[in-house]
C-alpha cells in the first residue's frame, strides 16, 4: 500500500515536470539518472557485482528496449494529456497484467469471475479515453499513447517476475536505468530545446521520480514481483487511480470531469474481481 501512495503521485509529478518547460525526453533521462544513483547505492549495500555475465546479456537487452518504448510512451502521453486522465489510463496496467499472467505465467489463470472483472474495468478505461475528446486539458493521441504504455508495463511486470529469479533485481534496474538515460539523453539533446528552468517545483517533482519512484519504488517493485504472481502484486495498485486523481485535483489544480470520477470507479470494481484471489497465492518461484 505503501508504494500504491507513492505511485499515484507519480503522474501528477510528471505533470509537474513538464509543465517546466523541460521536454518529456530531457525529463525522463534526468529521472532515470537519479533513479539510477539510488539503485547504485542499493547495490553497495547488497553488495551486489552490477556487471551483467554473458547469459544475462539477452534478456537484459530485451528489457532495456521494453523500458525505454514504455517510458516513452508513458512522459510523451502525459504531455498530451491531463494528469487525471494519465492517472486512470496507466494504472489500468493490471488488467493488461492479468491476461498476460494467463497466457505466460504456470498457475496465474483468469477465471469467469476475472473474466467479467476485466470486461468492467475495461469499460473504465473506455470512458475516459472517449472522455479525452471534450475534456480539457486531455487528448485522444495522449490517452492512446498512455493506454499503449499500461500495457506495456504490464508485459514488462511480468518479464521482471520471470527473470528475476535467475538475475540480482539491482541489475534488473541498472539496465533501465541506463538504457533510458543513454537513450533519452541523446533524444532530448537532438530533439528538444530550450533552457531548463530549476525551479522549487521542478526540483520538488524530479526528485520524486527519479529518487522516490525511479529508486525506492522501482527496488519495492522488482522485491515483490521476485516472490509473488505478477497479478498479485498488480493488484495492490487498485486504490492507485484514485490517489492519482487526487493529486491531480489538490497539486495541479485539475477539474475532474465526470469521465475520470466514473473511469475511476469502474477501473476499481473490475480490478478487484481481476486481482483479488479467495485465497492468495504464497511465494511465486517462477
Amino acid at each position: 500500500m505503501l508504494l500504491v501512495l507513492l505511485w499515484g503521485g507519480q503522474p501528477a509529478a510528471i505533470k509537474a515536470g513538464l509543465e517546466e518547460g523541460v521536454g518529456p525526453l530531457r525529463l525522463s533521462a534526468i529521472r532515470m539518472a537519479l533513479g539510477g544513483v539510488v539503485v547504485i547505492g542499493y547495490a553497495i549495500i547488497t553488495r551486489t557485482p552490477l556487471r551483467p555475465t554473458r547469459s544475462e546479456l539477452r534478456p537484459l537487452y530485451g528489457l532495456g528496449v521494453l523500458f525505454v518504448v514504455q517510458t516513452m510512451l508513458m512522459y510523451v502521453g502525459a504531455d498530451n494529456t491531463s494528469s487525471g486522465h494519465a492517472s486512470v489510463l496507466i494504472f489500468s496496467f493490471p488488467l493488461w497484467t492479468a491476461v498476460l499472467g494467463h497466457l505466460f505465467v504456470p498457475g496465474d489463470r483468469m477465471s469467469t469471475r476475472r473474466t467479467g472483472g476485466l470486461l468492467v474495468a475495461y469499460a473504465g478505461v473506455v470512458v475516459v479515453f472517449v472522455g479525452g475528446f471534450s475534456a480539457p486539458g486531455a487528448s485522444v493521441w495522449g490517452d492512446l499513447m498512455t493506454v499503449t504504455s499500461a500495457s506495456l508495463l504490464a508485459a514488462r511486470q511480468v518479464y521482471l517476475s520471470h527473470f528475476s529469479q535467475s538475475i540480482h533485481p539491482a541489475r534488473l534496474l541498472m539496465t533501465q536505468s541506463v538504457a533510458a538515460v543513454l537513450i533519452f539523453g541523446l533524444a532530448g539533446l537532438f530533439l528538444e530545446s530550450g533552457g531548463i528552468a530549476w525551479t522549487n517545483e521542478f526540483i520538488i517533482a524530479l526528485l520524486y521520480q527519479g529518487v522516490v519512484i525511479g529508486g525506492f519504488g522501482f527496488i519495492g517493485n522488482t522485491w515483490l514481483v521476485k516472490r509473488y504472481f505478477p497479478s498479485q502484486v498488480s493488484a495492490t495498485m487498485l486504490f492507485a487511480p484514485i490517489f492519482g486523481v487526487i493529486f491531480s485535483w489538490a497539486i495541479l489544480g485539475e477539474s475532474l470531469g465526470y469521465e475520470v470520477l466514473v473511469g475511476v470507479v469502474l477501473l476499481v470494481i473490475g480490478s478487484s474481481f481481476v486481482q483479488l484471489r479467495r485465497q492468495p497465492q504464497v511465494e511465486y518461484s517462477g
